[in-house]
């Protein structure tokens, strides 16, 4: 049933004949606003986390216009609130420390203020988590706007692809093979136009990720950020908020444990960045479901994979992805395997949302009988190194390394292993295990995508452009190679890779899914008795919170106090 003008959350502030209401309109109208302007409509919060330092949002400004006229022609009243823009780019030690911190400023800017339904503007990588959890948590209606990816980058003839050809062509310079004009111009080309980027990294992966779940228009997450086919969607998204809202569309009605399983094969059947599983989780466990990572592991052991996108695949890129159908196309591959009753922003069900959809180059969104790989793209592992679990991108190594015995060779920090890996002289062969530690959630702080730990330079002279590495740390999802990343519990805060010493055998068996140092566990145990405690990372400030709060990598590392289970429900606030 529709609800009324009475109905309205909005109503609370702006209807009852008081003092009280008659400040809140005298202020609408001290802002240039008529009361038949906004009364007895929809207020829709537009969520822009613009910033003249996120690339990835530099469209954003004009975009929340078009929103704007959306909302306006439904009937609806918007208003732009600015909030946290979590670049990938420029903010440190690392986004991820910051996720949190936007997914609370957007559950209480949206419980404090008069918004009947919201649009969340986000893209850059953690802020479509960050986003999204704080308006389930939240509970009113809302629409997701994602950025879109940028244009393909080009250099000397040469496509180019965010983070995973700076990977590629930084370790070509370290060897001497690539000039100073050369490296000048990758780094102009690389990057073209405002959006994400415009590999199969976060960026795109969680984006789709929404978009499985229903919380986009359908297809939304595809389209290229400078394409007028994204200024339209930006318009439509305005307009369905307000019929969102009038239809008491909330989110509950939407995220369920089926429509988290869609989003989960989906990532699977991508490539999709080993991000997903941190954010997926924590999405998941807001809406109060209990999504693990072995839930994760098994669909990747059902899921092909069938995008043919960088990094994982071999030739393209998330606008060659857009031409060949989209995440549609792709999804309408998967619809046997997919709850189609699961129901979308549309008001229709994912089922009704795929009629129609069509793949254009069978090359990019490859048909179930030609995988790119035959399993989906990440793995869990669990062993005496990582109990509680740690992840892999099988497609994204060279195969002889999914079965792997070799010498550990051990750094504390960042620094340590940085002069290292450039020392010509560095005692290390290909079968070595690169670690790291000291990178996880508390110890780095903030999770930091160090994961893809660079090759020694002493390998990459030699030819080799791939080895097992392991850490606690997490990677860019544009990037790639034999990398187990998401130790849990992290080696900060006493978890057995702290345990690990130089010249300690490790042995990966992924058929099996496990991660070993091949250590007794009487040894282990006289080091653990010797094991140093650490030093705390903050003792002040935001950083102190997340360090008594957060959650290991396993459980999403969401704050534990915002998670659903945490205490009773927040009521509507107080007006008096």
């Amino acid at each position: 049933m529709k609800k009324t003008p009475a109905e309205l959350r909005s109503a609370r502030w702006f209807a009852p004949d008081d003092l009280r209401s008659f400040g809140h309109r005298s202020r609408m109208m001290q802002l240039g606003y008529a009361e038949e302007e906004f009364r007895d409509k929809p207020i829709i919060g537009i969520l822009n986390t613009w910033s003249e330092l996120n690339t990835c949002h530099a469209h954003f400004r004009e975009r929340v216009q078009d929103v704007k006229r959306g909302v306006a022609q439904a009937g609806g009243f918007g208003v732009e609130m600015p909030s946290l823009s979590v670049d990938e780019s420029f903010t440190k030690p690392t986004s991820m420390l910051y996720r949190n911190l936007l997914a609370m400023e957007t559950e209480e800017m949206i419980r404090s203020h008069p918004l009947d339904g919201v649009v969340l503007m986000g893209g850059c990588d953690k802020t479509t988590p960050g986003l999204v959890m704080g308006a389930i948590s939240a509970g009113i209606p809302m629409i997701y706007l994602p950025a879109g990816p940028m244009l393909r980058g080009n250099f000397a003839g040469k496509i180019l692809g965010s983070g995973s050809d700076a990977w590629k062509y930084w370790d070509e310079r370290r060897a001497g093979n690539v000039s100073d004009a050369e490296w000048l111009g990758v780094q102009g080309g690389i990057a073209r136009s405002a959006g994400t980027c415009m590999t199969m990294g976060t960026a795109s992966t969680m984006t789709a990720i929404t978009d499985a779940m229903g919380l986009t228009l359908p297809g939304a997450s595809s389209i290229p950020a400078v394409d007028s086919e994204h200024q339209r969607m930006s318009s439509t998204c305005g307009r369905r908020i307000v019929e969102m809202v009038w239809e008491d569309m909330t989110p509950d009605r939407i995220i369920t444990a089926n429509s988290c399983q869609n989003a989960a094969i989906v990532a699977m059947a991508l490539g999709c960045s080993t991000n997903a599983v941190v954010h997926l989780i924590a999405i998941a466990r807001r809406a109060g479901i209990n999504l693990t990572l072995d839930d994760l592991d098994a669909l990747g052991r059902t899921t092909p994979l069938l995008a043919n996108v960088r990094p994982v695949g071999n030739d393209y890129l998330m606008e060659d992805f857009y031409y060949a159908g989209g995440l549609r196309a792709l999804m309408a591959q998967l619809v046997d395997r997919l709850h189609t009753d699961c129901l979308t922003v549309t008001g229709q069900t994912l089922g009704e949302n795929l009629s129609g959809a069509t793949v254009y180059n069978a090359d990019v969104i490859r048909p179930l009988e030609n995988p790119v790989y035959r399993e989906g793209s990440l793995a869990v592992l669990r062993g005496n190194l990582c109990p509680d679990g740690a992840v892999i991108k099988p497609a994204a190594c060279d195969p002889k390394f999914h079965q792997h015995t070799g010498p550990a060779l051990v750094f504390d920090s960042y620094p340590e292993m940085k002069a290292a890996i450039d020392d010509e002289d560095l005692d290390v062969t290909p079968d070595h295990v690169m670690v790291l530690r000291n990178a996880g959630p508390l110890g780095g702080p903030g999770f930091p995508e160090w994961g893809m730990l660079p090759m020694p330079k002493a390998l990459i002279k030699q030819g080799y452009r791939d080895m097992l590495r392991i850490s606690d740390a997490r990677m860019s999802g544009t990037s790639y190679g034999a990398c187990v990343l998401h130790v849990s519990p992290e080696s900060y805060v006493g978890g057995p890779l702290a345990l690990l010493r130089t010249g300690d055998l490790v042995k990966l068996d992924l058929a099996n899914r496990t991660l070993d140092m091949l250590v007794t566990d009487a040894v282990l145990s006289k080091r653990r008795e010797t094991l140093p405690p650490p030093e705390p990372r903050f003792e002040r400030g935001y950083g102190y919170i997340f360090s008594k709060h957060v959650t290991q990598a396993d459980k999403g590392c969401d704050f534990d106090f915002l998670e659903t289970s945490f205490g009773r429900p927040i009521g509507e606030p107080d007006i008096f």
